[in-house]
C-alpha cells in the first residue's frame, strides 16, 4: 500500500511503529541488547558490547542499503544486517555481536517490539474513542432512542445506553490488548533452541535480554509454538470486531431516512457527483479499515503449524500479516476517534422516532394486560396477532386495540408509554467502570 491509500488505510500512530525504518530500528535495539546482555553473563567484554551499541544507536554508521539487498538472500535481513554491524565495529569488538543467537530470535523480538509500539498508538486512540463515548454516554443518559434488533424497531432505549455499549466495547478491548502486552516474550534459543552457542550461560542471557528489552522470559524458545503471535492477532481482531460495530452504527444512525446523528468535521464528508450529500466519511473509514483484520487474523492463525524446530514459510508469512494487521486496527481505531469526537446528536429527532413508532410500547403494554388471564406465551402470541391484524387492515395498533373486549383499553393505552427499564443505572455503572480504569492509567 503506498501514497493515494495512505490517508484511508494508514491512518494514526500504527503505522509508523511498523515501517520499513521502525523494523531496522527495532532489528538494532535487539542486537544492541543482546551485546549487554551477553556482557552480564561475561561472555563477551564490556567495551564490545558499548561498541556494538554505539553502532547499533547510529544507523548511518551502517552499511543498510547492502543489508536491504541482500535481505532475500537467506530469506530474512539478520544475517546481512549481522555482517554490517560486524563491519561497523571492527574485528575486535564484533565479538558481542549478535552471541549465541539465530536469526529467528532476532526477528521475532523485533516484531514484538515493533508490535507493543504500534499497539501503544492504537490504545491512545481507543482511549480517545472511549473518553467521546463516555462523554456521549454522560450526556444523553436519558435520552429516548428507537433500540433496532435485526434492522427492525423494537423498544425504545437510550443513546446514553448505547453509548455505553460502544465504551464498554472499546474499553474492554483496551484491557485485552493491555494483557497480551504485558506478556509479550522475548525470544532467544540459539540456532536449534538448545543455547549450545551461550557456553553455559544461555539462560542467563535470555534473562538478561528480557530485562534489556522489557520482555517476559520464558522457560523455552517458541521457536514453532506461536502462541504470543496467536494473542497478538486475537486481542487485534478483537479490537478491530469492537471499533467496526460503534463505526457501524454511526454509520446506520446517519442514514438519510435516520438522520439522528451525523459527524460535523469542515471539509469533510461530501460527494464528486452529489452536492447535497454528507457522508459519514470517519465512520466509514473506521469500518473499511477494520473489515480487513479478520483475514490477517485468519493467515496468523493458519500461520501456528510450523514444522520441527524452524518453520518453512509459515514463520515468514507472519512479519507483514502482522505489520498490515497493527496498521489497519490502528487506522481504524484512529477514525472511530474522530468519528465520535465530531458526533452530533439530534435528540429531538430519536424522540420522534420512538413517538411516531408506538407499536412497540402498546403491544407489549397489551401483552401485559393479557398476560393474567391468558398466561405469558399465549398473551405474546395475542399481542402479536393484533399487530399483525393492524398492519393487515391498515388500521393503528390503537384502533385494534380499542376494539378489544377482553383488556382496559384505556389502560393498556394509558400504559403504553415509552419503558426504558433500568438503562440508567447500566450507563453509570459503565462510566463508573470507564472512570476505574482510567484512574488505574494515572
Amino acid at each position: 500500500m503506498t501514497g493515494l491509500l495512505d490517508g484511508t488505510f494508514a491512518r494514526g500512530g500504527a503505522a509508523g511503529a511498523v515501517s520499513g525504518d521502525a523494523w531496522f530500528r527495532a532489528l538494532l535495539a535487539v542486537e544492541a541488547a543482546l551485546a549487554r546482555a551477553a556482557a552480564r553473563a561475561g561472555l563477551v567484554p564490556t567495551t564490545a558490547a558499548d561498541a556494538v551499541t554505539a553502532a547499533c544507536a547510529e544507523p548511518g554508521r551502517l552499511d543498510l542499503a547492502t543489508v536491504v539487498a541482500r535481505a532475500a538472500d537467506a530469506g530474512n535481513p539478520v544475517p546481512p544486517l549481522v555482517r554490517a554491524l560486524a563491519d561497523a565495529v571492527g574485528e575486535r569488538d564484533a565479538v558481542a555481536v549478535h552471541v549465541g543467537a539465530t536469526s529467528q530470535d532476532v526477528v521475532d523480538t523485533a516484531l514484538l517490539l515493533m508490535a507493543r509500539d504500534a499497539i501503544s498508538a492504537l490504545d491512545g486512540d481507543l482511549a480517545a474513542a472511549a473518553s467521546s463515548a463516555a462523554g456521549l454516554a454522560r450526556t444523553h443518559r436519558d435520552d429516548v432512542l428507537a433500540g433496532r434488533t435485526l434492522l427492525q424497531q423494537g423498544l425504545p432505549t437510550t443513546f446514553g445506553l448505547k453509548a455505553a455499549g460502544w465504551l464498554a466495547a472499546l474499553d474492554g478491548a483496551r484491557l485485552r490488548l493491555a494483557e497480551v502486552v504485558a506478556s509479550l516474550p522475548v525470544q532467544y534459543g540459539g540456532a536449534v533452541g538448545t543455547l549450545a552457542a551461550g557456553r553455559g550461560a544461555g539462560l542467563q542471557v535470555r534473562a538478561a535480554l528480557a530485562e534489556e528489552l522489557g520482555l517476559v522470559a520464558t522457560a523455552v524458545p517458541w521457536h514453532t509454538v506461536r502462541l504470543p503471535i496467536a494473542d497478538l492477532a486475537g486481542a487485534l481482531g478483537a479490537a478491530a470486531g469492537a471499533v467496526a460495530t460503534v463505526a457501524v452504527d454511526v454509520v446506520l444512525l446517519a442514514q438519510s431516512e435516520v438522520a439522528e446523528v451525523a459527524e460535523v468535521a469542515p471539509g469533510r464528508g461530501g460527494s464528486s457527483a452529489m452536492p447535497h450529500k454528507h457522508n459519514p466519511v470517519a465512520a466509514i473509514s473506521a469500518r473499511a479499515c477494520a473489515r480487513r483484520a479478520p483475514g490477517l487474523v485468519a493467515t496468523l492463525l493458519a500461520a501456528m503449524e510450523q514444522e520441527h524446530e524452524r518453520a518453512a514459510g509459515a514463520w515468514h508469512a507472519e512479519w507483514p500479516t502482522l505489520a498490515d494487521l497493527l496498521v489497519t486496527a490502528g487506522s481504524a481505531a484512529s477514525w472511530l476517534a474522530e468519528s465520535l469526537a465530531s458526533l452530533r446528536v439530534d435528540t429531538g429527532r430519536m424522540a420522534a422516532t420512538v413517538a411516531a413508532a408506538g407499536e412497540g410500547p402498546l403491544a407489549a403494554a397489551l401483552a401485559e394486560a393479557l398476560t393474567p388471564s391468558l398466561g405469558r406465551s399465549a398473551a405474546h402470541d395475542a399481542a402479536a396477532a393484533a399487530t399483525r391484524e393492524a398492519r393487515a387492515t391498515g388500521r393503528p395498533l390503537a384502533e385494534v386495540v380499542a376494539g378489544r373486549t377482553d383488556v382496559d383499553p384505556a389502560a393498556v393505552l394509558a400504559a403504553a408509554v415509552p419503558d426504558v427499564g433500568e438503562a440508567g443505572a447500566q450507563v453509570d455503572a459503565a462510566l463508573a467502570e470507564h472512570a476505574r480504569l482510567a484512574e488505574g492509567e494515572a
